[in-house]
C-alpha cells in the first residue's frame, strides 16, 4: 500500500474511528503473524492480536507518523504487549531463560513473510487448507488430524503433501498456470 492511501486511511479513522476497521482488515494478518511466531501458542496469539488493536485504536487520536508506516507502530505496540505478558507470566513463574530479550525490535521482514505465508494459506482449496491450520498451527498428529477430518491418514498426508507444494511454489514468486496466485491444474490460466 502506498503511504499517502496509508495516511488517508489513518487521518479517516482519528476523525471518525469506526473507520479503523480498514486498517485492521489491512494489518490483521501482520500482526498476527508477528505475534504468533514470537508466542508459539495460538491462544495467546489471538489475546495478544486482539490486544494490541484495541490499544491501537485506544491510542489512534494521538498517532502521529513520524516517518514510519503505521504498520511499524502497530508492531512496537504488539512487541511491548508481548514483553509485558512475558513479565506478568514470569512473575507467576520465574524463569528467565524463556523472557524475550527487551532490546530486540520487531522483525519486520519476518512478519511480512509469515503474514503473506498465511494469505497463501487461505488461498489453498478447504481441505488442505484445513490439514494444514490442524498439523502446523493446531499441532495436531496426522492421526488426530484424520480423526477430526474424518479422513483416512493417507489422505491426511496427501493432503499435506499437495499443501505444502503449492505454498512453496507459490512462495517462489509467480509463475505460470496460476489463477490469483494460485495455481490451477492444466498449466496456463
Amino acid at each position: 500500500m502506498a503511504d499517502a492511501d496509508e495516511r488517508l486511511l489513518v487521518d479517516a479513522a482519528q476523525r471518525d474511528p469506526s473507520r479503523f476497521a480498514d486498517l485492521y482488515e489491512r494489518h490483521f494478518a501482520r500482526v498476527y503473524a508477528f505475534v504468533v511466531c514470537r508466542v508459539r501458542n495460538r491462544d495467546a496469539a489471538e489475546d495478544l492480536t486482539a490486544e494490541t488493536f484495541h490499544k491501537a485504536l485506544a491510542g489512534l487520536a494521538t498517532y502521529e507518523s513520524r516517518g514510519a508506516p503505521f504498520g511499524a507502530w502497530l508492531l512496537r505496540i504488539a512487541a511491548n504487549a508481548i514483553i509485558d505478558r512475558s513479565r506478568r507470566d514470569a512473575r507467576e513463574v520465574v524463569d528467565s531463560d524463556h523472557l524475550p530479550d527487551p532490546g530486540v525490535g520487531p522483525d519486520v521482514d519476518r512478519a511480512d513473510e509469515h503474514a503473506r505465508l498465511f494469505q497463501l494459506v487461505d488461498a489453498l482449496p478447504p481441505d488442505q487448507q484445513a490439514v494444514i491450520v490442524e498439523r502446523f498451527v493446531e499441532q495436531r498428529s496426522v492421526r488426530e488430524t484424520a480423526e477430526r477430518l474424518g479422513k483416512t491418514e493417507g489422505a491426511v498426508k496427501q493432503l499435506q503433501f499437495r499443501a505444502v507444494e503449492t505454498l512453496r511454489r507459490l512462495l517462489q514468486g509467480p509463475h505460470r498456470g496460476t489463477r490469483g496466485g494460485v495455481p490451477v491444474e492444466g498449466g496456463d490460466a
